[in-house]
């Protein structure tokens, strides 16, 4: 698989074929996560995930805030946050341990 990103989407490649996408436009200064899709025979696989991993890396890269009106997205922006909070709680071997952008990216 090939992942092609693009000014706003970023898109996956498999045989030549367009499989699954992720589009971010930018609206007053924070990107908006807005659809998420993946080819039926490609679900379960990670794909989803995979994409909407690259649209933060990137926006990131850019140096921009989003958020997410797609619901996998929340759901996955919801699961990333928790896993930054579960990793630095309570254990004390974490201690000083920073969440990055944790509230950077609201979710909608």
């Amino acid at each position: 698989m090939e992942y092609i990103t693009e000014k706003n989407r970023i898109y996956v490649v498999e045989g030549g074929e367009e499989v699954g996408e992720v589009t971010f436009p930018e609206r007053d200064g924070v990107y908006v996560i807005n659809h998420t899709y993946v080819d039926d025979r490609l679900r379960g696989q990670g794909v989803a995930s995979e994409l909407v991993r690259r649209a933060v890396e990137e926006i990131e890269r850019r140096g921009g805030q989003y958020k997410a009106t797609c619901s996998y997205a929340q759901l996955w922006l919801a699961r990333q946050h928790e896993q930054q909070r579960t990793a630095c709680d309570g254990s004390g071997a974490n201690r000083g341990c920073e969440i990055t952008n944790p509230l950077s990216c609201p979710i909608n």
